[in-house]
């Protein structure tokens, strides 16, 4: 078995050890992948024209260095992130996108493009970058979570959004176990 490394790649307004993120990258330490958090500060003036050339900058060299000291990595990304897409779909690298910038051209692209497996994770009050049935289109990987903003929280006392980030660990874990390290 070649190791199993992943990079983990945040979104704009929190790291790689915000919630979502963490439970997805634990779930990849606990199957034996090491794993490579990206900390970033995206410029404050960084506008849509210039955010996927910012990413792409951000991301590829860490790519490369993982690549080269791991192998081939399982991509994890929040929002932001997901304009990683394209060095994922060149690489053939398999992902799990959080809330992806489904409404951005250029991510929408490199998704179509991909040759390797991707689990898609948004929710249904997240209009601005989440589209259900596009992602269903897109893969047959998708967790679609009713009410559950950009962040994954749903309206109400916090333990529903707790519950929800539980769904979206167990998504992750299946999308493991079963379609990218099956066991």
């Amino acid at each position: 078995m070649s190791a199993r490394t992943v990079l983990v790649i945040p979104g704009r307004m929190f790291g790689p050890y915000s919630p979502l993120l963490f439970y997805a990258a634990w779930a990849a330490r606990v199957r034996g992948a090491q794993v490579r958090n990206l900390h970033w500060t995206p410029p404050s003036d960084l506008d849509a024209a210039g955010r996927a050339e910012w990413v792409r900058g951000q991301v590829g060299p860490v790519l490369d260095e993982v690549t080269e000291t791991g192998g081939p990595p399982l991509v994890i990304a929040k929002s932001l992130g997901s304009y990683a897409a394209p060095l994922a779909a060149e690489r053939g690298l398999p992902a799990v996108w959080l809330t992806p910038l489904l409404r951005e051209p250029e991510v929408v692209a490199a998704l179509r493009r991909a040759t390797a497996p991707y689990l898609l994770i948004g929710g249904t009050a997240d209009p601005e970058a989440w589209d259900g049935q596009l992602a269903r289109q897109l893969s047959p990987h998708v967790l679609e979570v009713d009410g559950a903003d950009h962040g994954m929280f749903v309206p109400g006392p916090l333990a529903g959004s707790a519950a929800v980030l539980g769904q979206v660990a167990t998504a992750v874990e299946r999308f493991l176990d079963q379609v990218v390290w099956p066991v």
